[in-house]
Parts: structure tokens; sequence; C-alpha cells
């Protein structure tokens, strides 16, 4: 990564005009400070934010209520969005009105979205970029996903899990997105303040997680609309978004 532009201002590597240049804070060796301003970690979704999986998620989804006798839309699907898998297959269940045990019909989509995955993931526009650039000032970086731990390592093997210092998933926590908890553990395991921490989020779910915890946010919203808010900065790319932009989002 080296001879990499420390900001990435709008789309491609361009220095975002007038933006002060990036130095290491005294009191911690891994956060970027710039004017004045401390981002200790910056954490991604993984689902239609680091990765465009919402679409395989609905293919699959379609594959097993099929299975199950029933039909599955895209109304459906946006029903679920950002949730976990226990609340998926439950929903599933309940549509389709089939008999057939939750264990069996959770393996099911398991199966299936690891071995789509598998073959290969597509990274949201921007998304690479920005990992490089926040690699590139020694910003902590973590994935945090309300995804099992099986489909998330199978997007790490195409996305690069060293590109990660940390990641969440279900399975390290009780409570998963809306629930604030697994943004409070990525906070705790890289030893950071969540109110100098940043998330980049697709979902109402995980906007609403990552605000509990008490960090900055930037939506990108894909399937269902997400509203700006104070300390929350609503764009429609990652491609449009630089480090600075993330710095100005700390306030304390």
């Amino acid at each position: 990564m080296a001879g990499r532009p420390p900001f990435l201002g709008g789309r491609g590597e361009r220095r975002v005009p007038g933006a002060k240049a990036a130095r290491r804070s005294p009191a911690d060796g891994h956060a970027l400070l710039i004017g004045g301003q401390v981002v200790e970690a910056v954490f991604f979704d993984m689902d239609g934010l680091l990765v465009d999986s919402e679409r395989v998620w609905l293919e699959i989804e379609t594959d097993v209520m099929a299975r199950l006798g029933a039909q599955w839309t895209p109304a459906h699907q946006a029903h679920l969005v950002g949730g976990s898998m226990e609340r998926t297959v439950d929903y599933m269940l309940a549509v389709s009105g089939s008999d057939v045990p939750a264990e069996t019909v959770r393996e099911w989509m398991t199966g299936g979205m690891v071995r789509r995955l598998s073959a290969g993931v597509h990274v949201m526009p921007g998304a690479s970029e920005l990992l490089d650039a926040l690699r590139a000032e020694n910003v902590p970086v973590g994935l945090v996903t309300s995804s099992l731990k099986e489909i998330a390592d199978a997007v790490l093997k195409g996305v690069g899990r060293d590109r990660f210092d940390v990641v969440v998933t279900a399975d390290d926590v009780a409570r998963t997105k809306p629930d604030p908890e697994p943004y409070l553990t990525a906070a705790r395991l890289l030893g950071v303040e969540p109110v100098r921490c940043v998330v980049l989020e697709d979902s109402p779910n995980g906007v609403a997680a990552a605000t509990a915890a008490g960090c900055a946010v930037v939506a990108v919203p894909s399937l269902l609309a997400v509203d700006p808010a104070p300390g929350r900065l609503v764009v429609p790319s990652l491609e449009l978004l630089g480090v600075a932009d993330l710095r100005a989002l700390i306030t304390v």
C-alpha cells in the first residue's frame, strides 16, 4: 500500500481539497488524528455495505422457501435486512406455515450462502479504496455483521481476512443488531472508545445498533432508506466517502 495518498475525497484516490495532513496521535499509535479530532477505529457492516450479498440472500431465501412450499418476494427480504439468521428462519417458517424443523432451514440457508459466496463476492464500489486508505493511516478496522461466522468466513476469503483487525459475527454475541452489543464488543476487543469510532452501515437495524453503541454513523442505504440525523452522514455510495468525512463525524 506504499505510495497511496492518505485521503480518498470522492471517486478514486484524490486528496480532499484543503484537508490537513494526517498524523499519528502521541497518545495512541493506532488512531487517526486530523485537525485535532481522533478516529480510533472504523467498523464496516458486511452484507449490502462491504459486499453486494443482498442479492445472494434473495436467491438463497427464494430457493429455501420453494423447498418449504411457499413463495418469497423482495418485500419479504426487505423485512429482514440487517437481522439475524434466527429471525430469518422464524419468519420464513411463519410465512410458509411449514413444519420443517428450524435447524433444518438454518442448515439450508447457511449451506446455500456459503456455497454461493465461496464462489466469489462482489465488493461494493469504493469499499476496497477506503479500506486501503484507513490501513495506510494505521486506523484499526473491524467487520461487524449479523451473519454467522461460516458466512462471514466465506466472504472474507474473497475480501481478505487480513484487512480487518477484528471480526465480530452473530456467533460472538448474545444479541445481534439492532442491539448495540456487536459494536460494543468490537470496540472492547480493540480497546477503543465507541464515541471515537465510525460505523459504516446500510440498514436501519445496523444504524440503530451503531447509534445505541454511541458510535458516529455513515449510512449507505441499500434496500431500505435511512434518514440523516445528528452524528450520521448519509451517502449513496462509499465511492463518495473519504477519511476526512469520517473525521468530521467525531465531535468528542
